[in-house]
């Protein structure tokens, strides 16, 4: 078995720009984290910026050069890679001395771990031959955390080349993973999230770097984000026909965290967990009894049990009860702790203007938008540079941005190339359009505001780093975009790492807002407002909606008799509270029950 990080935590891919270099400044403490590689124009500025740092000769690669995408997300990895071993050869080799590294990394670990236990025996031993050998020990001991790369499946828009004829295996996805597969990066993983794309699933028989090379050891292995359990037997056997091997499902709250939303039917969190718990077995021996076969038939190493699978959650996470009922009722093998980290700069990259934004937050500042290209919903904190901008387009009449990444173009409504709905081009083109439609007062300001509502995610989720490290990305193009979850309203103070560590683990409490509702409660209530919202958008709703609805609401109730069940076998601080926030919510899903019977 590979090793696995001391941490009981990690920290998810935040935007592009947001965890672009996390790994370089947490791997050395364990600490797994997971960045964005899908802008790579970012990625060659921060290529520079570190080979300086480190003191290597930089080569540009250009776009002019073949297959530049893949070749600048592995170099970018590789150097990420070196710089951290680096990192951790200075640590080991460091003493046991107030203010080392080598301390902040084990006085970091939690509470409950072996490792963390030694380190106490070490201290307090007055043995020096003792503590001698338990300090060579320890050094042994110390690794670094995984470097994960994320890639969302939606991104992949065909490349051309200088003939215009659409590159092979060129996409925007496929390179991506190209880039990653080749690197030379060990014991880390690749994240799926958005939901399944064939084509870059099939893509990945290419590669032995996804090969076991024994039971439960991978040199790279395979990680999905999923809402529920159906979604990970989908993609798993999917994969597993392949004869790759999906080694964790990562499920994250379809509403509840940053960035884009897929909302569930009306799924919550908790029986969404307790069906991974209860079926965890199941799905590891169905995926194996597609998976086993498929790599024997291809001639590789069969094995004569399922690999290990790992269940991770993350979404809306904000104490040390939250984090410690995850892993202990639902037994999910870690933690992701995201957005709070955005106030963390000794993890994340944040320019100073949006961190003291983020600060600021309060509960109505972060918004369900219709900001993205992609028309999936955002979570989106207001009064960014990038929204500001925005408007002052549209109050000068000349709404949309330019289009210099082109990630997410997709639209061809009016163009034969694809082009992006947040471009100047298409907003200009779908307004002229919009008002020859004769719709009503209503619906043409509703359409009206959907299309001036799309925003220029490519750069805006870019910019952090390019102002944080002061270098050159795209000329008068430095807004900034930032989509933290909702649970940001609960920080306020700029932490540093191991103040986030100790709040995580229970040992300081960073807290800015006590009185806070349950993370359950908090998702909870964001689905109820999801489905308030969609029966209000629908004008003439039809019969399919009234039942979509009946069963969202239906499976709101289930989750709620679920968590009840959960106050019952879990002891919970504010037990009393918790229930009666569960009472009030169901109070309000009947009485939408009993509006929307009466309309259908």
């Amino acid at each position: 078995m590979q090793s696995n990080s001391p941490h009981t935590f990690h920290i998810p891919v935040m935007g592009i720009a947001y965890t672009i270099d996390t790994p370089i400044k947490v791997a050395c403490f364990g600490i797994n984290s997971a960045i964005s590689v899908i802008e790579d124009n970012i990625l060659e500025v921060m290529r520079k910026y570190y080979y300086q740092q480190n003191n290597e000769t930089f080569t540009p690669i250009t776009v002019k050069e073949e297959d530049y995408r893949s070749r600048r997300i592995t170099d970018y990895l590789n150097l990420m890679q070196r710089i951290v071993h680096s990192k951790m050869e200075k640590l080991k080799a460091s003493a046991f001395e107030t203010g080392s590294d080598l301390v902040k990394y084990f006085e970091m670990l939690p509470d409950t771990s072996d490792l963390k236990a030694k380190y106490h025996e070490m201290l307090f031993t007055s043995n020096p031959e003792k503590r001698g050998l338990l300090e060579k020990f320890l050094h042994k001991l110390v690794m670094p955390g995984a470097i994960e790369v994320n890639i969302m499946t939606k991104v992949d828009k065909e490349n051309l080349d200088k003939n215009k004829d659409i590159i092979e295996n060129g996409s925007d996805a496929l390179t991506a993973l190209k880039g990653y597969a080749k690197s030379e990066l060990t014991n880390s993983s690749l994240i799926f999230s958005a939901g399944m794309n064939p084509r870059l699933y099939n893509y990945m028989e290419n590669f032995s770097a996804f090969d076991a090379y024994q039971w439960g050891s991978f040199h790279k292995k395979v990680v999905i984000k999923v809402s529920d359990y159906r979604s990970a037997l989908i993609q798993g056997k999917y994969l597993a026909k392949k004869g790759i091997w999906v080694s964790e499902f990562r499920i994250e709250s379809g509403l509840n965290c940053g960035g884009h939303v897929f909302a569930t039917q009306g799924l919550l969190m908790g029986p969404i967990l307790q069906e991974f718990k209860e079926k965890k077995q199941e799905l590891q021996d169905s995926l194996f009894e597609l998976y086993n076969p498929a790599v024997i038939a291809k001639g590789k190493l069969g094995f004569s049990k399922p690999h290990p699978i790992k269940i991770t959650v993350q979404g809306g996470i904000g104490t040390y009860e939250e984090d410690s009922l995850l892993r202990e009722f639902y037994q999910v093998d870690s933690t992701g702790w995201g957005t709070p980290f955005l106030l963390c700069p000794e993890a994340t990259t944040v320019d100073e203007n949006t961190l003291e934004l983020l600060r600021q937050s309060k509960g109505n500042d972060v918004v369900r938008s219709n900001a993205s290209p992609l028309g999936v919903p955002f979570n989106y904190l207001k009064g960014t540079t990038a929204e500001i901008e925005r408007l002052d387009r549209i109050a000068k009449g000349k709404p949309g941005s330019p289009c210099t990444e082109k990630l997410l173009v997709s639209n061809t409504e009016f163009t034969k190339e694809p082009i992006c709905t947040a471009s100047s081009k298409y907003q200009k083109l779908k307004l002229q359009q919009l008002e020859t439609l004769n719709l009503s007062k209503e619906e043409l300001e509703q359409q009206r505001d959907n299309v001036l509502s799309k925003e220029c995610l490519c750069i805006g989720l870019s910019n952090a780093a390019a102002i944080s490290y002061d270098v050159p990305f795209l000329k008068k193009l430095t807004a900034v975009t930032i989509c933290p979850g909702p649970n940001i309203v609960n920080f306020s103070k700029v932490s540093s790492l191991r103040d986030m560590t100790n709040h995580i683990y229970g040992r300081k409490d960073i807290m800015q807002q006590p009185n806070r509702s349950a993370m359950f409660v908090t998702e909870l209530r964001l689905y109820i407002d999801f489905l308030k919202k969609e029966i209000e958008r629908a004008l003439s709703p039809s019969a399919r909606d009234f039942k979509s609805w009946e069963k969202y609401s239906e499976n709101l109730l289930e989750g709620i008799e679920h968590y009840r069940g959960l106050a019952s076998n879990y002891f919970l601080k504010k037990k009393h509270q918790f229930e009666k926030d569960l009472e009030e919510a169901k109070m309000e899903i009947l009485q939408i029950q009993e509006s929307q019977l009466q309309l259908g």
